[in-house]
């Protein structure tokens, strides 16, 4: 028999697109690691909640991430603002490589 705690029902979907890829990086890319994302929310999720992430930006072309992720905390960032902390569960090879990329030039740019 299944655990009745896991949830494997509907999945809530997060999707967000930027005009920029600079506007990514403002928005998340402090927030975000190889392991998942803090998502700024007036109204977060209860923890525990699988969702849906889509995060389409203009790069040299238009790039989406996307996988499934679960949140795993509800709490404010260091900033003060108030979210929800996902972790990746699923997340294809590509949008990893996405994630790598982001995660580089963010620290070429504080070097």
């Amino acid at each position: 028999m299944g655990d009745p705690e896991k949830r494997d029902g509907e999945r809530v979907t997060i999707n967000k697109e930027f005009e920029s890829f600079d506007a990514f990086i403002q928005e998340y890319v402090t927030n975000i690691s190889r392991t998942g994302v803090f998502i700024k929310s007036q109204q977060p999720l209860p923890v525990g909640t699988r969702v849906n992430l889509r995060f389409t930006v203009i790069m040299d072309d238009i790039e989406t991430i996307e996988g499934i992720g679960e949140v795993v905390r509800v709490d404010a960032d260091p900033s003060g603002v108030v979210g929800m902390g996902v972790v990746f569960r699923e997340i294809s090879a590509y949008s990893k490589d996405l994630i790598e990329k982001l995660l580089v030039q963010r620290a070429l740019a504080t070097e």
